[in-house]
């Protein structure tokens, strides 16, 4: 969390309509250029802007700003804020130790040839480099393309898997889908072209029993189970 001030403008604004201080101090106070402090007082800057009283947001005492106005060589001090500004990441590529750095283009031909809808920012935010490097690493132009290897760069330790998954995913968003591969269903705008006999073929009847034989030959066959007895 980063000691900042909230609102450097509208402060501005606030401590030249209302304190004594010189524009210097203003300025260096509120991180700005003593001209565009200068514009405020004249009215040319900073139009509409309602001006923000420090000491109310804890941010500026009193007695500091007595020590400034007596004083043309203070400088303001910034008090404990009440409320904490969390700091600003800075957007970059994604830093690589220097023992790794040698591995990225063996990292980036991987991602190249396993994974060709990433784009380059893509790429370069998961091994940190830049696009004129991958462009050169694609177009086989880099200084030391005979002697790259396609390696994975999660294995080498520049990203990890789950980031590669996320780049995975959102370069696929767009993406037509793939065809179906095995049997599949055929449509109904083809099944009902088709002609009756070959959707739905009727399974021969069976024939149907005569009682009348059906006894006769159990008859049979229990007037010979006696004669085998006697």
């Amino acid at each position: 969390m980063a000691n900042t001030l909230l609102m450097p403008k509208a402060t501005a604004v606030w401590l030249v309509e209302n304190t004594a201080l010189t524009f210097d101090q203003i300025a260096e106070f509120c991180k700005l250029h003593p001209l565009e402090v200068s514009a405020i007082a004249d009215g040319d800057a900073a139009q509409g802007i309602k001006g923000m009283d420090p000491v109310i947001t804890g941010q500026l005492t009193r007695e500091e700003i007595a020590r400034g106005e007596a004083d043309p060589n203070h400088r303001l001090k910034l008090s404990e804020p009440k409320v904490r500004v969390p700091e600003t990441k800075r957007k970059g590529p994604r830093y690589t130790p220097l023992s790794k750095r040698q591995d990225r283009p063996n990292a980036i031909l991987w991602l190249v040839r396993n994974h060709p809808e990433l784009k380059d920012a893509q790429i370069s935010r998961l091994v940190g480099t830049t696009k004129s490097t991958i462009e050169q690493i694609r177009n086989r132009t880099h200084w030391n393309s005979a002697n790259l290897v396609p390696m994975d760069p999660v294995t080498l330790g520049l990203c990890s898997q789950i980031d590669l998954d996320i780049e995975v995913q959102r370069a696929s968003r767009g993406a037509p889908p793939a065809a179906p591969a095995g049997d599949t269903l055929l449509p109904a705008s083809q099944t009902e072209k088709l002609p009756v006999d070959d959707i739905d073929r009727e399974e021969p009847e069976e024939k149907e029993l005569d009682a009348d034989a059906v006894f006769a030959k159990l008859s049979s066959l229990r007037s010979k189970r006696d004669d085998q007895e006697e």
